[in-house]
């Protein structure tokens, strides 16, 4: 039995489609995902990764140490530390330091007057010396905690000594 698009012969295993079918099946096809087709920017365009100076992945911004501008995420890790050390009731009030040797960064907390209650937080004020990047500062502020919460600055400022 043969069909108008179908060749078959006896001898053959697989049946075949005449010439001008396969062509024009073969051009329906490319047109259709033609249509699929995205344009994909380069890995380097502004477009991929958001174009800005400072934005170093879109995804992750940078880090900023709410402390000081001169720490960097481990600095700042190391200083938060001390901080808690140095701002909790139950020490004696001394002055606590931290430093880390990796970035030569360096500073210490010592806190001002007794804890406070604020809003249902312990709060207390500070005076912190950092020393990173060629920058010294000397900071006042205070900070404050949930009961069982890691301390959160509420706010920093130059220290006017005097």
């Amino acid at each position: 039995m043969r069909f108008w698009f179908v060749r078959h012969n006896a001898a053959e295993t697989n049946p075949q489609l005449p010439p001008l079918v396969t062509i024009s099946l073969t051009a329906v096809v490319a047109l259709w995902l033609d249509g699929c087709s995205i344009a994909l920017p380069s890995a380097t365009s502004p477009e991929l990764w958001g174009g800005g100076k400072d934005d170093v992945t879109s995804a992750i911004p940078a880090f900023r140490a709410p402390l000081s501008h001169a720490l960097d995420q481990e600095d700042w890790r190391r200083a938060s530390a001390a901080m808690g050390t140095a701002l909790d009731p139950q020490g004696d009030g001394s002055t606590v330091n931290w430093d880390n040797p990796n970035t030569s960064a360096k500073g210490s907390f010592t806190p001002v007057g007794q804890p406070y209650p604020r809003d249902g937080k312990i709060c207390r004020a500070f005076v912190a010396e950092i020393g990173a990047k060629d920058t010294h500062e000397s900071l006042q502020g205070t900070a404050c905690r949930e009961k069982a919460a890691e301390w959160a600055l509420s706010e920093v400022k130059p220290w006017k000594k005097g």
